[in-house]
Parts: C-alpha cells; structure tokens; sequence
C-alpha cells in the first residue's frame, strides 16, 4: 500500500504540472490574439456583383427560349447550395433581359428579395431604357431606394450611344447617383468610351471584361488538333488597347465576371483566362475592378465553385490586400453596401 500511495503521489504531481504548462502555453497563445481581433475566417469572404436569379412562372426572358440548360427558373436556394462553403457575404442582382413591360415588376420583385432577413442579395442594378420617353419617371421613383444601385441595358447597337436621347437617359443616373452597366460586344468597347466621355458624372461598370473571348488569347495552334472548335470572336491586341483606353477614364470600373462561360467547355484551365484577367487588373488597377460570377450562365461551362478557385488561382501571387480589394472590399465601397 505505501508503494502504491508513493506512486500514486508522483502520477499526481506529474499530471499538474504537464496541466499547469498546458494551461500556461493556452494563455499565451491567447495573449498573443488580442480579445478585441476576431478570430480570421477560413475562406476570405467575396462580395459577388452579378448575381442572376429569375422566376420563369413570373418572367419572361426570351433570350432563354432556345437555351436547354438556363431555360428553368433559378432561385435564392439555387444560389445558396452554389454558394456553399465559398463565404459569399453579400450579392448585388443583376437584371435578367425580362421583358420591357416586365421590368417594373422585375425592379419590385427583388426590392422585396433585398428586404428578407437572412438574403445574401443586398442590392441590385435593375433594367431599364434610358433612350425611353418614360425613363425619368420610372428611374426617379427608385431614388430613395437604398437598394437600388444602377441600371442595365444590354447594347445590340453601340451606335444608340451618340442618341442625345441616350445620353440624357445616362446623364440622370449620375444626378441620382446611380450607376450604369456596361455590356456590349468586345469590338464595340471603343464606342463605349466615347459614352463615358459624354457623361463625366456617371459612374460605369464594365461587365464581364467587356465580355473578352477566351480563345482569342490561346497560342497559335501548331497541329490541325490544336485548333479550336470556333474562330475567336475579337482580335486580342485590340481588346487590349480598348481596355486601356477605357481604364483611363477613372468613373469607370470593371468587374472580373462573365469570361468563363466563354470558355472552351470540358479543356479550359485558370490559364485560359489569365491574359485576361491580368490585363484588366493591371490596366484598372486595384481600386476599381470588382468581382462577379454571373451565375448561373457561368454555369454553361463551369460551376460557380469552380469560377471563384480558377480566379484564386489566377490571383495567387498579388498581395492580400489585392485580393481582399477584388473580392470583396471594393464592391462594398462602391455599391455601399456596409
């Protein structure tokens, strides 16, 4: 028994000592993460500015009646499970071409879909006509809407941008302070610019790299089975020099969305859209270029998961306050959404 009480008394000792400096190594790690800096989350978090959602019993968009894989509605829980696991914080919606008729209900529909407790969608850039002759009267009564951020018309005439009628439309976005979406065909970017010279007090956003072909970046094929499936859709050493000549006018930004679903499906990499990307960073700079994932059309070639880890991996080597500025610091700044 004594030998027993002996040994009992040692195991005793040893086992508060190894506590004490256990207790001892958690308080200074603890010292050394201050109480008042909250623990870092795992994954960065992203602001996502092209967020697509649309209700085919409530909408109609023609441009998806040929289109099998979009042509079904999308909704938030859709984009949730998409979303899963990526810290996706906030998105900001972008219209879906419904309808000219449609569009005010469109713009009252997410208003409502901004205002549910627990929606990652925060805001929006509705569609509109700013040519029409009821434009005033439609864009004014979102004035004080704190949702609402800018509007949206897809261009099939960039020649539409020298109609005074055009550039009143735009100019009104600038006294209200909202912003306009520029999405047009990469060979039209030239006009664009001559609209931003027209409307210094307007805020643009440049959609999807101004809508850059991947496949105009690849290197000259050296075999017959190298080539693409189709010819690219723009000369890249033009597109360069469009994309730099936007990127001089400073109420321009850009947003690093939309090139991957121009990409060839089933054999594109992080590397296809590279030049791409690096070129828009590069020419913009780190304070006006923004990230969106224009899901679901990304999701003609790629998930939305797989879109956000090619541009990780395409970024991987700029600083962390880059990257932070891309995901997700910009968008809150310019959309205003802190």
């Amino acid at each position: 028994m004594g030998l027993d009480r002996r040994r009992f008394l040692r195991q005793t000792a040893g086992a508060a000592i190894a506590a004490g400096t256990t207790d001892m190594a958690r308080r200074s790690a603890h010292a050394a993460q201050p109480d008042h800096l909250p623990p870092k989350p795992a994954v960065d978090p992203i602001v996502d500015t092209h967020q697509h959602l649309w209700d085919l019993s409530k909408f109609r968009l023609r441009w998806l009646e040929n289109d099998e894989q979009l042509r079904r509605t999308f909704t938030p829980a859709d984009y949730f499970e998409a979303t899963r696991g990526l810290n996706v914080v906030k998105a900001v919606y972008m219209e879906v071409a419904v309808d000219p008729s449609q569009q005010l209900a469109e713009a009252e529909h997410v208003i409502e879909l901004c205002r549910r407790q627990g929606s990652p969608t925060v805001a929006a850039v509705i569609g509109g006509r700013p040519a029409a002759d009821d434009f005033r009267q439609y864009i004014t009564r979102f004035k004080q809407s704190r949702y609402v951020k800018g509007v949206r018309q897809l261009i099939d005439d960039p020649g539409q941008f020298l109609d005074e009628k055009y550039v009143r439309g735009i100019r009104l976005l600038g006294e209200l302070g909202m912003s306009f979406d520029l999405c047009l065909p990469p060979t039209r970017l030239r006009a664009a610019a001559e609209l931003v010279d027209r409307c210094p007090q307007t805020r643009f956003i440049l959609d999807h790299c101004g809508n850059a072909d991947p496949l105009a970046f690849r290197p000259a094929a050296k075999t017959p089975t190298d080539r693409p499936a189709r010819p690219p859709e723009h000369d890249a050493g033009q597109w360069r020099q469009d994309i730099a000549r936007l990127a001089e006018r400073k109420h321009v930004v850009c947003k690093i969305s939309g090139i991957v679903a121009r990409a060839a499906k089933g054999s594109w990499t992080a590397a296809d859209l590279a030049p791409i990307i690096n070129h828009c960073l590069g020419a913009f700079g780190p304070d006006r270029v923004v990230f969106g994932s224009d899901w679901p059309v990304c999701t003609r070639v790629a998930s939305l998961r797989q879109w956000v880890e090619a541009l990780k991996e395409v970024i991987r080597s700029r600083s962390e306050t880059e990257r932070r500025k891309l995901l997700h610091d910009n968008a809150m700044r310019f959309y205003s959404l802190a």
